[in-house]
């Protein structure tokens, strides 16, 4: 993963009012957001159960045994070598996510669709022992699918992310229309296109999700992060 980069200075108006620091002060929201979960609900903490389940290297093996494809035949697929996917494969390796998009891609499905856990329960709510989550090799982040299906308008993500983790190196796109991110806790190093933004804790940012983009936590502290898009596309 993307190591600590060089902070550059805010894009974004601070002359706008009406934030929401103006409703939730930004110190207080962590603390807002944890009292929304209770002991053991929250998504740091809350899904260790099926934890090898969840695990994405763990995923991708089963994927492609579902499919009868090889490593070569992956590998042929998705542009990525085969020593690389076998590394991913065993948790040797962190892929960034522009790789877990190839490989999604080369499986025929999207990047969400590998995401494990229950199916929620009806259309419209999604339990907190329901959500899908999707965890990194390492821990180093951890997505949970906070709508109940792919079929929607919105697709809502939250993740965490410990200090280091993000995106990788490499850019990636999707073919989303617009979306939003929310920094609830911690800090986020984010890169649109051309341009850098630090987001701390209670800043967000719109942007196209054609355009490439990529993240990292610089940390020292864990970042929480809300996801939305529309239409689904991750």
């Amino acid at each position: 993963m993307a190591g600590t980069t060089k902070r550059q200075g805010r894009r974004e108006d601070q002359s706008t009012a009406g934030s929401a620091s103006d409703l939730i002060p930004a110190g207080q929201l962590a603390s807002h957001f944890s009292a929304v979960w209770e002991d053991g609900a929250r998504p740091a903490d809350g899904a260790s159960a099926g934890e090898d389940e969840a695990d994405i290297g763990h995923t991708i093996h089963r994927f492609r045994e579902e499919r009868q494809l090889s490593l070569k035949d992956l590998a042929a697929k998705s542009g990525l070598t085969q020593s690389f996917l076998s590394q991913v494969e065993r948790g040797l390796t962190s892929p960034s996510v522009a790789s877990l998009r190839k490989i999604a891609q080369a499986f025929g499905a999207p990047l969400a669709a590998l995401f494990q856990g229950p199916s929620p329960q009806g259309k419209h709510v999604v339990r907190r022992d329901q959500r899908r989550q999707l965890m990194q090799p390492g821990g180093q982040w951890r997505d949970y699918l906070m709508t109940p299906n792919l079929q929607g308008r919105l697709q809502v993500i939250w993740s965490v992310i410990e200090p280091g983790g993000g995106s990788g190196d490499e850019a990636y796109a999707h073919d989303s229309d617009e979306e939003c991110v929310v920094i609830l806790r911690g800090r986020l190093e984010f890169w649109v296109g051309q341009d850098h933004y630090t987001l701390d804790e209670g800043d967000s940012i719109v942007f196209e999700s054609r355009i490439p983009h990529r993240n990292v936590n610089p940390g020292p502290d864990r970042a929480e992060v809300l996801w939305i898009t529309t239409p689904p596309s991750y």
